[in-house]
């Protein structure tokens, strides 16, 4: 069986979002790198999850991975804070301190799930370009009821789970049984055991990181969210990669940019919401043809170019 162990990072930086939060960002890759990726994750899962698909960049970028708020190495705060508005506020924060702290390079931002929605509607531009994998949103082809549905489900189903396991082991078993898991690669649901449990605080056992009462608090409100997700007024070239649209969905629907002339949309085929765990090799194969295609490969680092005035 596959094991995925991720490596030590080569720096660990901690970063203050709040008078209440800290995170560690942490940086893995090539340092001297001349380009950077920063990278996060989706929700309920943690950066480290995804190691099956950035080990794939280490050799050729700066990786610079974080954990959203609540989630994988940061400490658990007040559920009042744990929302879609505060995750935009600290993806702001992350970018600007990721900026002064690491140097001045080409800077994409690679992006999954939740973390895209915090992308998009940031207040701020510090990327050179985004990758955006898999955003949460409505298909054009579907109705809003059908997505406030898809949302409900997926909320009543994260409440319903356990959140307590005797062992990782017993969780990712667990994880065998979910239409979410079912094709991911051989090892990843270990991995997924291992990222997102902790020892837990009062009984024998692991617990979730994330608390399913976070988790589902945002999946109940992202479709609030919606209207403002504008990806025309985007400042910098952006890359949609999606689920297969031909599949059906086990999280949320996906949406098809195909009509979106400002946005470069593609999927990857046979894939579901966790593509970069399913097919990580076609993902970063797609993300360097977009790099190469706005000049960040073959050594060229002159692109700041933004899509509007």
């Amino acid at each position: 069986m596959a094991v995925w162990e991720v490596p030590e990072p080569l720096a660990v930086d901690e970063v203050r979002l709040d008078e209440e939060t800290v995170t560690p960002v942490r940086r893995h890759g090539r340092t001297d790198a001349p380009v950077r990726l920063v990278l996060s994750h989706g929700n309920g899962l943690a950066i480290d999850t995804y190691y099956p698909f950035w080990s794939l960049l280490a050799d050729e970028f700066d990786l610079i991975v974080y954990d959203i708020r609540n989630h994988g190495w940061n400490a658990i705060g007040a559920q009042k804070n744990h929302n879609i508005p505060t995750m935009v506020h600290d993806h702001d924060v992350l970018a600007k301190a990721i900026a002064e702290r690491y140097g001045d390079k080409p800077t994409v931002g690679v992006f999954h799930s939740l973390s895209t929605i915090a992308a998009i509607l940031s207040f701020s531009d510090p990327y050179s370009g985004l990758v955006l994998f898999d955003p949460p949103f409505c298909k054009p082809a579907a109705s809003d009821a059908e997505f406030d549905e898809a949302a409900d489900r997926a909320t009543a189903l994260t409440r319903r789970r356990s959140a307590y396991f005797q062992s990782e082991e017993e969780f990712s078993d667990l994880l065998e049984y979910s239409p979410v898991y079912a094709r991911v690669l051989p090892g990843v649901r270990e991995l997924v055991a291992k990222t997102t449990l902790t020892t837990a605080a009062d009984r024998e056992g692991r617990e979730l990181r994330c608390p399913r009462e976070f988790e589902a608090q945002v999946s109940e409100y992202v479709r609030s969210f919606a209207p403002l997700l504008d990806l025309s007024l985007l400042y910098c070239p952006t890359k949609v990669i999606g689920a297969d649209p031909t599949l059906p969905y086990a999280y949320l629907p996906s949406f098809d940019l195909n009509h979106i002339q400002d946005v470069d949309y593609d999927f990857i085929a046979d894939s579901t919401h966790l593509l970069q765990l399913e097919k990580p090799a076609e993902c970063v194969a797609m993300l360097r043809a977009f790099l190469r295609q706005n000049g960040l490969l073959g050594g060229s680092t002159q692109w700041r170019v933004r899509s509007k005035g």
